[in-house]
C-alpha cells in the first residue's frame, strides 16, 4: 500500500532548502528500505534485537544517523528540524526504525551536548555510521518522572567512579554498546548528579531483565554492582549531571512530537485509504458525513500538530538555548491527538482494526507509550502551567 503524505508543511516558513532537500531524501530511503524494515517476529526477542540492529546499520550507511548524533549547525548545536523531519519521516513508514534512529540520538546527545572532546571522538563517528548502539539510562523502579528520586550512586574512588544501582525501561537495553548512565553523586556535594558512559562489556553492568512492551522494541533493566568507569567516562562537569539529562531532552522532547505526528499521518492515509474502498449500503464509507467529519477532525490535529512541533523546533535552532515550553506543549499536544486520530482509524476500519498485524493495529500499540516516555502527559501539563506562572511573576517584577 502507499503510504500518503502531505507535504505542503515543507512550505512553511520554518525551514529552508535544506530541510526540503532531507525530507525527499528520507522517503526515498524509506521507500527503498521500509519492507525489509517491518519484517521481523513480534513475538521473538531476538528477532527485535537483530531487526533493530540491521536497521541502525541501514541508516547508518544511508548517512541518516549522522543528523541524530552531532551534526551541528553553525553554533556547535544539534539542528532539531532536521531530527523531527527524520522522526516524522521514519514513524510514517516504520515505527521500529523511529525508535531506532531516536535511541541513536538520545542515547548519543549528551555526549554530543556536554560530551568532551575526547568522549566525542570515541563514541559519536561510530554512533552515526550505525557501527555503535546507543542507549540512555535515566529511569529506575522508583524514579520516573521524578528524576531527582533515583538511587542509583556513583562514588568516586581515585581517578574512577564506582556505580551501583539499577536503571529501568532502558530503550536498547540488551543490544547496546554504550549507556549514558545517570546517578547521584553525593562525593560531589549534596544532590548532586552525575552522567556516565558505560560500555556494555565493563564488569559490573548486567542485563537483570528484558522486558517486553506492547509494541516490540528492545527494552531492558539494568543492574550495576561495583561498576567501574574512568572520570573521563563522565559527560559534562562534576555534579552537572542532572543539567544533561535535562538539557538532552529539552532537545529531544520535541522529535517525540514529530514521530506522534509520522504515525498520525500514516493513520489517516490508512484510514482515507479504507474509507474509499470500503462498500456498505451501496455507498462508499467515504460518502457518509459522519465519516467525513471524523477524517476532516483528524486533518485539522495532524496540521495543529505539526504547527506545534515544528515551531518548538524551530525556536530552538534559531531563537533560544532552551524550549522548556514550547516542547512541552509541542509533546503534549502532539501524542494525545495522534492517540485520538489513530483510534479514530482503528474504528473506520471495524474489526479489520483490531486484528493482530494490520497497520493500524500496530500504530494504535505504537503510540501508546509515546504520552509516557521523555515525561508523560501529566508532567508536561505541569512543565507548562510553571513556565507560565514564572513568566508571569518575571513580568510582574520588570514592571514594577
Amino acid at each position: 500500500m502507499a503510504v500518503l503524505a502531505d507535504r505542503s508543511f515543507l512550505s512553511w516558513p520554518f525551514f529552508d532548502d535544506g530541510h526540503r532537500k532531507l525530507a525527499e531524501e528520507a522517503d526515498g530511503v524509506c521507500r527503498v528500505q521500509a519492507a525489509s524494515w517491518i519484517d521481523f517476529d513480534e513475538d521473538d526477542q531476538s528477532s527485535v534485537d537483530a531487526a533493530c540492529r540491521r536497521i541502525v546499520q541501514r541508516l547508518g550507511e544511508s548517512g541518516l544517523t549522522r543528523y541524530a548524533c552531532g551534526r551541528s549547525d553553525e553554533r556547535g548545536r544539534i539542528d532539531v528540524r532536521s531530527l523531527c523531519i527524520l522522526r516524522e519521516t521514519l514513524a510514517r513508514h516504520a515505527p521500529l526504525a523511529d525508535f531506532a534512529f531516536a535511541m541513536q540520538g538520545l542515547g548519543s546527545g549528551p555526549i554530543s551536548l556536554y560530551g568532551s572532546a575526547e568522549l566525542k571522538e570515541r563514541y559519536l563517528p561510530r554512533v552515526a555510521t550505525g557501527a555503535a548502539i546507543a542507549a540512555f539510562a535515566l529511569s529506575e523502579p522508583g524514579a520516573g518522572s521524578d528524576v531527582t528520586a533515583m538511587k542509583t550512586i556513583a562514588h568516586k574512588e581515585g581517578s574512577e567512579y564506582v556505580l551501583d544501582g539499577e536503571k529501568t525501561w532502558i530503550s536498547n537495553g540488551g543490544i547496546a554498546d554504550f549507556y549514558v548512565v545517570f546517578a547521584s553523586t553525593p562525593d560531589d556535594g549534596e544532590r548532586t548528579f552525575g552522567a556516565f558512559v558505560v560500555d556494555s562489556g565493563t564488569q559490573g553492568l548486567t542485563i537483570a531483565e528484558r522486558i517486553r512492551a506492547i509494541a516490540a522494541h528492545p527494552l531492558a533493566r539494568l543492574r550495576f554492582r561495583g561498576c567501574r568507569v574512568s572520570a573521563s567516562a563522565r559527560v559534562g562537569d562534576p555534579g552537572k549531571g542532572l543539567r544533561v539529562a535535562l538539557g538532552t531532552l529539552d532537545v529531544f522532547r520535541t522529535t517525540v512530537g514529530a514521530a506522534a505526528l509520522g504515525f498520525a499521518r500514516r493513520a489517516l492515509s490508512e484510514g482515507l485509504q479504507h474509507a474509499r474502498g470500503r462498500r456498505l449500503f451501496n455507498q462508499e464509507l467515504a460518502d457518509f458525513q459522519l465519516t467525513q467529519s471524523r477524517l476532516a477532525d483528524m486533518a485539522l490535529e495532524i496540521d495543529a500538530s505539526a504547527l506545534l512541533v515544528y515551531r518548538a523546533a524551530w525556536v530552538r535552532d534559531v531563537v533560544a538555548d532552551r524550549v522548556t515550553r514550547e516542547a512541552a506543549m509541542a509533546k503534549l499536544y502532539a501524542t494525545e491527538a495522534a492517540q485520538r486520530i489513530i483510534d479514530a482509524a482503528v474504528q473506520l476500519h471495524g474489526a479489520l482494526g483490531v486484528k493482530h498485524g494490520s497497520m493500524v493495529e500496530q500504530l494504535y500499540r505504537e503510540i501508546r507509550s509515546l504520552r509516557i516516555y521523555e515525561g508523560t502527559s501529566e508532567v508536561q501539563r505541569l512543565v507548562i502551567a510553571r513556565q507560565l506562572l514564572a513568566e508571569g511573576l518575571h513580568d510582574e517584577a520588570k514592571n514594577a
